[in-house]
């Protein structure tokens, strides 16, 4: 369970830095 949070925490912050990149 906190691993997967772990893991769903890290795919947000990577999506939030793209997004950031690419705007």
């Amino acid at each position: 369970m906190i691993f997967k949070d772990m893991f769903l925490m890290l795919v947000s912050s990577l999506i939030l830095v793209i997004s950031v990149l690419v705007g």
